[in-house]
């Protein structure tokens, strides 16, 4: 009886990957009636070369193409890819292959893309951020300590020129970025156009009053071409940033969009809104540390990565292990959590620290990831019991008080904005 399948061929427990080939490590949960090692191999073959039958006729080259599972611990697997599999600087097609068909085969109960090694010769086929750390830095003319964003809250809601009083009173109480939700984008009460427009005339003015720079994350997020003109629009008022919602104007857009900032000299805030979508779940899909790789390699300059204290899930660990993988240039390998990675002449990511952060929590921020970040409250800001310009007071009055290593109710002794803060939210971490 000729041989009906041919997974076998995709697993070799003595390979060691080239240098130029890609590695992915998954965890995998094998369906009933299926080995272990046949699940990886099937893996394996899906992702690259393979089909679920012998073929009559193979160019002799497949052989070369062929991914191989060289490595297996407990539900873990490792998986390199050669190079020749991938089209160079396209990010869609990467992933039509390491997170494509293989996520809806029935031999797989679940998968999870944990992480993935890029090789130099592919990152050189990437730009990577424009500003990175030290660009941004320069751009907000904050040479040390973190920035600090506020969202307007409600997220939607505001007319433009509501929006933009807002934000002048919260740059006013001293924060550094205004920045729109992830849902707002031009609506009916509060056009883009409109929005940036106000929001350049308040933002000079904060500037004049304040002495300090001050800038906002303006969000562009829609069709391709949109995306474009709105771009271009900011730059023609004045703005720095771009905010992209990465996930929902996915890989191709955001590539599009960096190539579009170059010419512009804009950043590039990546809001990760959806991806719990299919990082939520422990067992299957992707996790956000593979996602923010994937933005650090296209090129985006901030990106969200979560709090550990805040509303939006994601533990110390695996927030700890993000925020290095977008700071540092090296990380090593760590057991079944990390592969290697060397980022060579790809620059830094800013990580940002949101989602249901107070000042009776920013110092945990700090004490966890340190300064080089941003550190972004909307409620915290704007539920302050005496409004914006206090909120943003406060806000800021935390982050001053754990940089001088000062508890905050010492430091609220003095700062009667922060005070406030405290007797209405305290150290609370909201769920």
């Amino acid at each position: 009886m000729a041989k009906i399948e041919w997974y076998d061929e995709f697993i070799d427990l003595k390979h060691q990957p080239k240098k130029d080939e890609i590695v992915v490590l998954y965890y995998y949960e094998p369906d009933e009636g299926i080995s272990k090692k046949e699940a990886v191999g099937r893996v394996a073959s899906e992702s690259s070369v393979g089909t679920w039958t012998t073929l009559a006729k193979l160019p002799k080259r497949v052989q070369k193409l062929k991914a191989l599972g060289y490595r297996m611990k407990g539900n873990y697997a490792w998986v390199s890819y050669p190079a020749d599999l991938w089209e160079p600087g396209s990010v869609p097609q990467l992933m039509s292959g390491i997170g494509g068909n293989i996520y809806g085969m029935k031999a797989v109960k679940n998968l999870r893309m944990l992480d993935v090694h890029f090789p130099k010769s592919y990152l050189r086929n990437f730009k990577g951020p424009e500003f990175g750390i030290n660009g941004i830095r320069k751009i907000m003319k904050r040479k040390k300590g973190p920035l600090t964003a506020t969202v307007p809250k409600p997220k939607i809601g505001f007319s433009s020129l509501e929006h933009a009083q807002v934000g002048y009173e919260v740059w006013r109480g001293g924060i550094d970025l205004i920045k729109d939700d992830e849902n707002l984008t031009s609506l009916k009460f509060n056009k883009f156009e409109d929005r940036i427009k106000l929001m350049s005339r308040y933002r000079d003015k904060a500037e004049m009053e304040t002495g300090d720079k001050k800038s906002a994350l303006l969000n562009i997020t829609g069709e391709t071409k949109e995306m474009i003109k709105r771009a271009r629009l900011l730059y023609e008022y004045g703005w720095e940033y771009a905010m992209v919602d990465v996930v929902t104007a996915g890989f191709a857009g955001v590539q599009t969009i960096r190539d579009e900032c170059h010419d512009l000299k804009l950043a590039i805030h990546a809001h990760r809104a959806m991806h719990a979508m299919f990082d939520k779940n422990p067992k299957h899909g992707m996790t956000m540390l593979a996602l923010a790789k994937l933005m650090r390699l296209i090129g985006v300059d901030q990106i969200h990565t979560g709090t550990a204290v805040g509303k939006l899930v994601g533990t110390k660990s695996e927030i700890k292990n993000i925020v290095d993988e977008m700071r540092e240039r090296k990380i090593k390998e760590r057991n079944t959590e990390l592969l290697d990675q060397d980022w060579d002449n790809i620059k830094p990511v800013l990580p940002v620290s949101s989602g249901g952060l107070h000042p009776g929590i920013v110092p945990d921020i700090i004490k966890m990831f340190g300064t080089d970040l941003v550190i972004q409250g909307g409620g915290g800001v704007l539920g302050h019991p005496k409004g914006a310009y206090s909120g943003a007071k406060a806000f800021t009055q935390a982050i001053n008080a754990a940089m001088k290593h000062i508890t905050l109710e010492e430091y609220a002794k003095k700062h009667p904005e922060l005070s406030d803060a405290l007797k209405k939210w305290g150290r609370i971490k909201p769920r």
